[in-house]
């Protein structure tokens, strides 16, 4: 745990939650973060202010990507040994639905209307569509070759995908979904193993890490064009935006 205003302090707290913590989000309110353990089958809920692990939630088997509803009621997440989803409600933190989605589900993605939530399927090479109303999957979209994270504008127009590839063959691609067509209306050439994707709050901005490359590509979301690259620290990961 790191005081963003001083990360060359290193960390100021060490929390135990699982076994092989994968990904990690946090309520609005900054209270609460929700760990996904794929050692471990089950998500830690931590509460922040004191610092602690307040309840482990069981899901299915390898839990990685987690998202947050806009409303903050439910949390999705990516079981990717058992090809579903579960959702857990975040005010009784329980597991109320497991959503079958297909083969190596990575990472999901709402629209902001919370209404539709995207899944990548790694080695589908697909992309899942869920309708939260009803917690069933209503459609398969292909994008390029082992996608991973996948996150919407905030007009709720276009989901980016980041396609990784292999270790052995790496892809560079980047697929744009139309929500309105449900279709890859675009593709954009990034760097090596294009793998996190985040969207700046205006949506002005897309930015992707490419974990073969060691780089972050910054994308003009108007033009679709790579604008800038960044070199970073080996195998960049995940990514997220702060408005500055």
């Amino acid at each position: 745990m790191f005081d963003a205003a001083k990360l060359s302090s290193g960390p100021m707290a060490s929390i135990q939650v699982g076994t092989h913590p994968a990904h990690v989000v946090v309520d609005r309110a900054g209270r609460r973060a929700f760990v996904t353990n794929a050692g471990d089958n089950t998500i830690a809920v931590v509460d922040l202010p004191r610092r602690v692990v307040v309840r482990t939630i069981s899901t299915g088997r390898y839990p990685h990507g987690l998202r947050l509803s806009p409303n903050g009621r439910e949390l999705y997440v990516a079981n990717v040994q058992d090809g579903s989803i579960s959702v857990i409600d975040t005010d009784n933190l329980a597991e109320v639905g497991r959503i079958p989605v297909g083969r190596t589900p990575v990472q999901v993605g709402f629209t902001p209307d919370g209404s539709r939530v995207y899944v990548s399927l790694r080695d589908e090479n697909n992309v899942a569509i869920i309708d939260t109303a009803t917690r069933t999957k209503i459609g398969t979209i292909a994008v390029g070759r082992g996608p991973i994270q996948v996150h919407a504008t905030p007009d709720g127009r276009f989901v980016y995908v980041a396609n990784q590839g292999t270790d052995a063959e790496p892809a560079d691609i980047v697929s744009v979904i139309e929500t309105a067509s449900g279709q890859v209306v675009d593709t954009i050439r990034t760097g090596k193993g294009a793998h996190g994707v985040a969207v700046s709050d205006d949506g002005t901005l897309v930015f992707v890490t490419n974990i073969t490359d060691g780089t972050v590509s910054a994308i003009e979301a108007a033009t679709r064009v790579v604008v800038a690259t960044f070199r970073v620290g080996r195998g960049p990961n995940g990514i997220t935006y702060r408005q500055p």
